[in-house]
């Protein structure tokens, strides 16, 4: 059956392709309908684009795959916690339910809004799946960078 697990999976699997092309391991998928209809990573460096968070990639897969600017039907799953700015395009794209693993303390949606949501007000919120999993791949990237020098 495919459920929260099963897809923030599908996101660690876009994780680790940001991971083995030492970007910052951040994977998301786009659901609807219980299909996947969108995935992305980071591709900051690649593509020397500051927005190409993982989210912002999975969601211009979306909109033109679908031809539309609206996503109320779907779930994005991403690994870690979104930023303000991702927050804002899940909030203008109307995504009905954002599902994320790890928190981000440092640059989390959070940091800035506290107790204020930021998202669509029909939205759904779940955290904490895969958690440890989704942390796990930030760690072992950044230990990397650390142990490089960095």
């Amino acid at each position: 059956m495919f459920d929260d697990t099963y897809f923030m999976r599908q996101a660690l699997r876009e994780a680790q392709l940001a991971f083995d092309a030492d970007e910052v391991p951040v994977g998301a998928v786009v659901v609807w309908d219980s299909k996947i209809i969108s995935r992305g990573h980071n591709q900051v460096e690649r593509l020397n684009d500051c927005t190409a968070h993982a989210e912002m990639i999975a969601l211009t897969a979306a909109f033109n795959g679908l031809g539309t600017k609206y996503l109320p039907e779907a779930t994005l799953y991403v690994t870690l916690e979104p930023c303000l700015m991702c927050c804002g395009a899940l909030y203008w794209a109307k995504v009905g339910r954002i599902v994320y693993g790890a928190s981000d303390i440092k640059n989390g949606y959070r940091k800035t809004t506290a107790e204020h949501w930021p998202f669509h007000p029909k939205a759904e919120l779940v955290h904490g799946i895969l958690a440890d999993e989704c942390a796990a791949l930030m760690k072992d990237f950044f230990a990397g960078k650390r142990g490089a020098g960095m």
